[in-house]
């Protein structure tokens, strides 16, 4: 007898690659499961910008062909996948979550796209994105604010700027999605969202065809159900691309030589102190078990005091962003006739007034909080914090002249890679985040170190009950 399909809502990108590999799912049926669960849910969740749905279906089809006929591309052969709406594919319009780009046509198609797509990846649609990536909450006043799936009685945020894709991701509309992180925007959407969200080195993964928001800060990531999603994903999309030469500096590196060699042996800092303050009980309780059974699988740990509150390194990057934010979207902020997000608006106006010392002062002060932290980083492998101070929050209780990106923001600031990864529930049933940080270029273990501590627990299972 025939054993039913497995149902794919759910699957991981590496369960659904094995399922069509060994023939019990295709891609075009994976493809319509998602088409379906996004006509059945996203007039609630709003994740969606555009659903390219003829032509995922014609792509599944075309996979569905290859594959049987031997002519597989790789594991990632026939998965959907869904791409913020700040990233180009020549001839869709890209809208930067923004009513004022609604019929912008893009002139190109972003390095990112191109790899995942010669990779088989299917790109299903564009998801929102808050106005020009420039917000934490995730939170767009004319586009509309996707709803975080983990609570369908109250609007709670989904983290932003790459707030559709957490939500497309967490509510089984599409197995993963890419984001970009200028200040936390894949962490952060992945925290509120209970997923896997990967913040990748500056120059690991080509910006070409991405709208930019601060070219000093911002990387493309993948947000995924499990960490060995989200190192396929970035196998895929690192390396060099001479459209950006930031690239060309360092060579590529599979993550998966060391992913599963386990943490027996690795030293692994924590924050302690007062950078505890403020960090809400369940997420600190959630914070400290995942400390233990990282320790129990053989990880030694030890807690040690910032050299600078982690409020100086958000300044830092917010200083940054606001300058190089203001280069790119200043004039359209600037004019009062365009529908610019009324939140959005006076952080890019922000930029207006920081004048040119003191731009170039914010980027000597990175340089010299670098150095300090990578002097005390010498002794550790990496560094464990929570991803957010607090589970997701009411939208209304949004604070939209301050930034939930207070643990994040760091990454950017000291030019760091960062795993967001889900370790605990709140007892409201709201995802907490562990946030995994290392050395520049050192994806290979934060990686390392996020599966081990998946493999050992199972809230990367868990998903929001959506009927």
């Amino acid at each position: 007898m025939n054993q039913p399909a497995p149902d794919p809502t759910y699957m991981t990108v590496h369960a659904l690659s094995a399922a069509i590999a060994d023939g019990s799912l295709t891609s075009a049926g994976i493809v319509e499961c998602c088409l379906q669960r996004i006509a059945a849910l996203d007039e609630k969740l709003h994740a969606f910008v555009t659903v390219y749905a003829d032509e995922a279906r014609l792509a599944a089809k075309a996979a569905d062909q290859a594959i049987q006929s031997g002519h597989s591309l790789g594991p990632l052969h026939g998965i959907p996948i869904a791409l913020k709406d700040i990233i180009d594919m020549e001839g869709r319009i890209t809208t930067g979550g923004s009513q004022v780009w609604r019929q912008r046509i893009s002139p190109t198609t972003a390095t990112v796209a191109q790899r995942l797509i010669g990779a088989g990846m299917i790109v299903i649609g564009k998801t929102h994105s808050v106005e020009f990536a420039m917000g934490g909450w995730g939170t767009n006043t004319h586009m509309g604010t996707p709803w975080n799936p983990w609570d369908l009685d109250t609007h709670r945020t989904p983290g932003g700027s790459s707030s559709g894709s957490g939500v497309a991701v967490a509510a089984g509309m599409v197995p993963a999605a890419i984001g970009t992180d200028t200040g936390g925007s894949v962490r952060l959407p992945a925290s509120y969202c209970g997923l896997a969200g990967l913040k990748t080195t500056v120059g690991r993964v080509s910006l070409h065809g991405i709208l930019p928001l601060s070219t000093t800060l911002d990387t493309p990531g993948p947000m995924t159900r499990s960490v060995e999603d989200a190192a396929m994903i970035y196998d895929t999309i690192q390396g060099h691309d001479p459209l950006w030469p930031p690239t060309l500096a360092h060579t590529a590196q599979s993550p998966f030589a060391t992913m599963r060699r386990g943490v027996q042996g690795l030293r692994l800092a924590a924050v302690s102190g007062a950078e505890r303050s403020g960090v809400d009980g369940p997420t600190l309780a959630a914070f400290d078990a995942a400390q233990e059974t990282l320790h129990g699988l053989g990880a030694t740990i030890t807690e040690i005091e910032m050299p600078r509150p982690f409020t100086d390194f958000a300044a830092i990057a917010g200083r940054i962003i606001g300058a190089e934010g203001y280069r790119f979207v200043g004039k359209l902020a600037d004019d009062d006739e365009l529908p610019i997000d009324p939140n959005v608006r006076p952080r890019i106006a922000l930029g207006r007034d920081i004048k040119a010392h003191e731009y170039l002062d914010a980027l000597a002060e990175k340089e010299a909080v670098k150095a300090e932290f990578a002097e005390i980083m010498l002794d550790f492998d990496a560094l464990l914090l929570p991803s957010t101070e607090t589970p997701a929050i009411p939208v209304v209780e949004a604070d939209e002249g301050g930034t939930p990106a207070r643990f994040t923001r760091a990454g950017n600031c000291l030019d760091l890679c960062a795993l967001s990864l889900p370790n605990g529930m709140s007892p409201d049933g709201l995802p907490t985040s562990l946030q995994i940080a290392c050395a520049g270029h050192d994806e290979a273990t934060a990686l390392r170190v996020g599966w081990a501590y998946e493999q050992a627990t199972d809230w990367h299972t868990r998903h929001p009950d959506l009927g």
